[in-house]
């Protein structure tokens, strides 16, 4: 038994939730969310070689993956295999990327279900930004 880091009562080390308070993980020392993150310890340019994150704040936002090789939920980084991704190479579900693989995507060039590219594009509905302008201002737009 050890006490809670909230509000001091007994738990047991094994508890999910302090019965008094309702702390999560209340034997816990510090506790800062649900799920799993990774951070290699090896930086470059201050961003981390590689982190994953699929990770929850208590207050529940989602913690995003920020490094060369970025993985996770919501992803920012140089390589990035997401759900929300934003990189320079990027395989998501959602992205802005220079080269994507993506079921929605913005990016240089793409492969992509919907998407709009600037240099060249694969895909269902795939658009390239410079024909999507013109019929904006043909639309008179």
């Amino acid at each position: 038994m050890k006490p809670c880091r909230e509000c001091g009562q007994e738990v047991s080390e094994q508890a999910m939730g302090c019965p008094q308070c309702g702390a999560p993980f209340p034997a816990r020392d510090q506790w800062d969310g649900w799920g799993y993150e990774y951070k290699s310890k090896a930086t470059f340019l201050g961003l981390p070689w590689l982190h994953i994150s699929f990770k929850y704040r208590p207050s529940r936002c989602p913690v995003p993956a920020r490094g060369i090789i970025a993985i996770g939920q919501f992803a920012c980084g140089i390589i990035t295999i997401s759900q929300f991704g934003i990189g320079v190479i990027s395989v998501s579900q959602f992205t802005v990327a220079v080269w994507a693989l993506a079921q929605f995507a913005a990016a240089y060039s793409l492969i992509a279900q919907l998407g709009i590219y600037i240099h060249e594009g694969h895909g269902q509905v795939v658009r390239s930004l410079g024909e999507i302008i013109e019929l904006l201002s043909g639309l008179g737009m």
